[in-house]
């Protein structure tokens, strides 16, 4: 017959094991309705926590750290990324301003020379520069406007200061200028002041113009200002040349050489005023009609007037 065994008794480290599990079952009711009707913990709970606040600040404090390093980081490219965007807009704005400037000064240029032509009652062109050359030995302009413009060579070029020069040579589509300052250029002028007549020759400089074989005896100052005298018929009378700067004896100590400025920009602007006439002039009487009826030969003013067609070449020394 097959043998029964007994049932196992329990062991003294089991029922130690429920024991104790029944002591905390009733440790934690207590507590709960202790909590409950009295909330002291609660106040336990909130005195625990305060005690352990600083070590829950030393332990989050390698999270912070990291975190502000990211942020410092990205901070500091988004700085340095606004940095960079607005030094490239100041340098637009700054470029974009010096063009305004530019377009400032050429348009008041222009206002220039068109306000003197109005005021003179001239009949000007108005003609852009296409090139310019300042060498010493060669003072020219070149002009964006030639025969089919209706240029021709012997026109006076002018701009709101004065003289520049004469047309010499004429394409159908460009116009060379002689400028005053040329070494190979004179022009006839006389004293506003006194009338005295000389010439101006060019140097070969920009800023600067001589008045030579000037008697030491002629009534010529510093500071006079010279006009064209229209002898010779190539430019008309009237129009400034410039001012006498300085006055010096010449090497034979019987004439003087007087320093002149010219009284036109000749290094800078970019249009310039072609001369086509002025207001007509009266006639003088004598000049009008002889005794016997024929017309007579005209005063030297009429000679000299800006509508006659200028002889042929260029005024030289």
């Amino acid at each position: 017959m097959p043998s029964f065994a007994n049932p196992a008794a329990p062991r003294p480290g089991d029922v130690a094991g429920t024991l104790r599990l029944l002591a905390y079952l009733a440790l934690s009711v207590a507590l709960i309705v202790f909590d409950h009707r009295g909330g002291w913990l609660t106040r336990a709970r909130e005195t625990a926590a305060v005690a352990v606040q600083p070590l829950w600040q030393l332990a989050g404090l390698p999270a912070r750290l990291g975190q502000a390093m990211r942020e410092d980081a990205v901070t500091r490219s988004m700085l340095s990324e606004d940095n960079r965007r607005l030094r490239n807009e100041l340098l637009v704005m700054a470029a974009r301003q010096a063009q305004l400037q530019v377009e400032a000064d050429e348009n008041a240029r222009l206002r220039g020379l068109l306000g003197a032509a109005a005021r003179g009652g001239l009949d000007v062109q108005l003609a852009p520069i296409l090139d310019i050359d300042l060498d010493p030995s060669r003072q020219r302009l070149l002009l964006n406007a030639g025969s089919r413009d209706g240029v021709r060579q012997g026109q006076t070029v002018i701009d709101a200061g004065g003289v520049l020069g004469q047309v010499i040579a004429v394409t159908p589509d460009t116009a060379t200028v002689l400028l005053l300052t040329d070494l190979d250029h004179a022009v006839p002028v006389s004293i506003s002041r006194t009338g005295v007549r000389l010439l101006a020759y060019g140097i070969g400089r920009a800023d600067r113009l001589e008045l030579r074989n000037i008697p030491v005896s002629s009534d010529v100052q510093v500071g006079d200002v010279v006009v064209t005298s229209g002898l010779g018929g190539r430019f008309p009378p009237g129009f400034p040349v410039g001012r006498i700067v300085d006055l010096r004896p010449d090497d034979s100590q019987a004439f003087l050489i007087g320093g002149l400025a010219p009284a036109a920009q000749l290094d800078r602007g970019r249009d310039v005023l072609l001369l086509r006439g002025t207001a007509p002039r009266a006639r003088a009487p004598e000049a009008a009609e002889d005794a016997s009826g024929e017309p007579g030969e005209g005063t030297a003013d009429e000679a000299d007037a800006p509508g006659a067609e200028p002889p042929d070449g260029e005024m030289a020394r």
